[in-house]
Parts: structure tokens; C-alpha cells; sequence
């Protein structure tokens, strides 16, 4: 068997700066929340969450040979936010530089390379946000941090900044503790902060929620939710005002996720002259191209209206 502590040097060598291991487990708990929060309809139009929640809800249904779960986070907070940018229109800081999917599955890949180099049998699975697993739940039970009142996974060292990964291996490896604290304490300074309203302490309306009506809604957006307070691509707000991002970031070394000179640089008025193929030119290898061009337009006019 592979050391457990080679995996995670190795891993820390690729450039993740928290890693964990945890033994691949039924989640009867987390099945049943994402349930419940399914059937109140918060993931909106979402459907992709429904047709996948077997395996969300069960790791096995997903990878029956699964044994463990390395869980590892990636920095990407770059030390600026939404008032260095030129322009009112505000993007979210996590889709400022190279689409992160392809920028972690990169590294894990290399990972499970590594692994299998020693381990030619090793059986893995690489997954990033797409893949049918519950990220945060994984996160914890590998001692990365705990789930925050915004929903995002907090650790003490980082705070929320990182994006999230996993390497499935159907072998079995030393496993750390889950972290089992609850650190937030009596702060709601997220939910607070929350112009729509879409957090409701650890839980999370995508109807209301900026990031979802700015990313993942396609055609109008809906009446009630026409104010989308200058974002044009996802929300920061929650993490803006959390305490532990404001103690605890740290600024990250991957070059992949240095701001674009565009994002940083535009006025308003680049923002509303962008045709499609611009777009095209512009978001290349960017998560940004997740809302496509016409939903990226819908987000700039809604806001250009909002400003007469």
C-alpha cells in the first residue's frame, strides 16, 4: 500500500494547498439533506442535480470498487476583489483567470499518474464540481474545514477561497479525522449580507441566489429577481464579508489563475460593446463561457438598466 503521507506531499507538491483522506463511506445523513433540499425546489432549474442524486447521495452507486476519498483544495484568491475593477460590473474572483475545472483535474490526473507509477492496478476516478459528488461533505470528512452558514466549505487557513477536488481510489489508505467543529459560532454575517435573501444559515436558494440567476438561469430572468446589484457573473458577496476570508487569505501561487487583463482593465462601456465572438476570444479556457454569450449580455443589460 502507497503511504498516505507520500500522497498528500505529493499532492501538496502539485500545488494543492490542503489535502485529506477519508474513508469512502455511506452518507445516509447528507442523502437525506440533499433530499429534503431537492423537494423545497432549491436547485431551481437544476435539473442535473435531480437525475444524478442517487450517486451524490450514495459514493458507491457513482464508484461501486471506491475505498477512499482524497479530498484536496486549491487556492485561488489573488488578493483583489470587486472595487479594483475599472468597471461597475462585477465578476466573480473564482472565474478571473483559467477555468478551474480543467486546472484541477489537471493536477489530480498527475496525481493519480504518480499513484499508479508504484500502483499499476490502482483503480481512480477524478472528479471537480461536475462529477456527481458532494464536494463539501468529503472536504469534512477529510478534516479540510466545516461547511460555513453561506454553504461554501471554510478552513482555518485559508478561509472559503479554495476550490474543491477529489481523487477516488479503490484501495484502502490511512484515513485522517473528520473536522467536526462548527467555527461560524453565532456570526451571520453572510446571510446578512445577502441582497436576495437566498441563505438561510448552511442552506441556500439557488431561485434567489446571484451566482444561479447570473449563471446557470437561461432566458429572462425572473421578475422578482431582475435587480442583479452590478454582478454580471456570479456573487462574492458571502465570502466578501466572511470573517475568516478577511483574517485568513492568503494569496495563491497558481499561475493559472492570474486575473485577466480584460476582467480587471474594461469600462462599462467594453462590457456593453461585447459581441460573440469577442466572447468567444475573450473567455477561451474560462468558466465564464458556462453562461454563454447570451446570457452574459441578459446579465450586463439587466444591470445598464438598472443604472437609468
Amino acid at each position: 500500500m502507497i503511504p498516505s503521507i507520500s500522497i498528500k506531499k505529493k499532492a501538496n507538491e502539485l500545488g494543492f494547498e490542503k489535502v485529506g483522506i477519508s474513508k469512502a463511506e455511506s452518507t445516509p445523513k447528507e442523502k437525506a439533506n440533499l433530499e429534503t433540499w431537492l423537494n423545497q425546489n432549491h436547485n431551481a432549474t437544476m435539473e442535473w442535480i435531480v437525475k444524478r442524486k442517487n450517486e451524490r447521495g450514495n459514493i458507491h452507486t457513482y464508484f461501486p470498487e471506491v475505498k477512499s476519498v482524497i479530498s484536496v483544495g486549491l487556492n485561488y484568491y489573488v488578493g483583489k476583489d470587486q472595487s479594483d475593477l475599472k468597471s461597475d460590473y462585477k465578476v466573480s474572483n473564482y472565474a478571473w483567470g483559467d477555468d478551474y475545472h480543467d486546472v484541477i483535474k489537471k493536477r489530480l490526473f498527475q496525481l493519480l499518474g504518480w499513484i499508479k507509477e508504484s500502483n499499476p492496478d490502482v483503480k481512480g476516478i477524478v472528479c471537480s464540481d461536475t462529477s456527481p459528488v458532494m464536494d463539501k461533505v468529503w472536504a469534512q470528512r477529510a478534516g479540510l474545514g466545516w461547511q460555513g452558514k453561506h454553504t461554501n466549505l471554510i478552513t482555518r487557513d485559508h478561509g472559503s477561497w479554495l476550490f474543491l477536488g477529489e481523487l477516488l481510489l479503490d484501495i484502502e489508505l490511512d484515513y485522517d479525522l473528520s473536522f467536526d467543529d462548527d467555527l461560524c459560532g453565532t456570526c451571520t454575517a453572510c446571510v446578512d449580507a445577502c441582497p436576495t435573501q437566498a441563505l438561510n444559515e448552511y442552506q441556500i436558494d439557488a431561485r434567489k441566489c446571484l451566482s444561479y440567476l447570473t449563471i446557470e438561469h437561461r432566458g429572462d430572468l425572473p421578475d422578482t429577481e431582475g435587480n442583479l446589484h452590478g454582478w454580471i457573473y456570479g456573487c462574492d458577496i458571502c465570502q466578501d464579508v466572511c470573517p475568516w476570508n478577511e483574517k485568513f487569505s492568503k494569496i495563491s501561487n497558481i499561475p493559472e489563475f492570474k486575473v485577466r487583463e480584460e476582467i480587471m482593465n474594461w469600462t462599462n462601456k467594453d462590457w456593453q460593446n461585447l459581441d460573440e465572438d469577442g466572447f468567444r476570444k475573450l473567455f477561451k479556457g474560462s468558466a465564464v463561457k458556462r453562461t454563454k454569450y447570451v446570457g452574459l449580455k441578459r446579465n450586463i443589460e439587466n444591470n445598464v438598466s438598472s443604472e437609468s
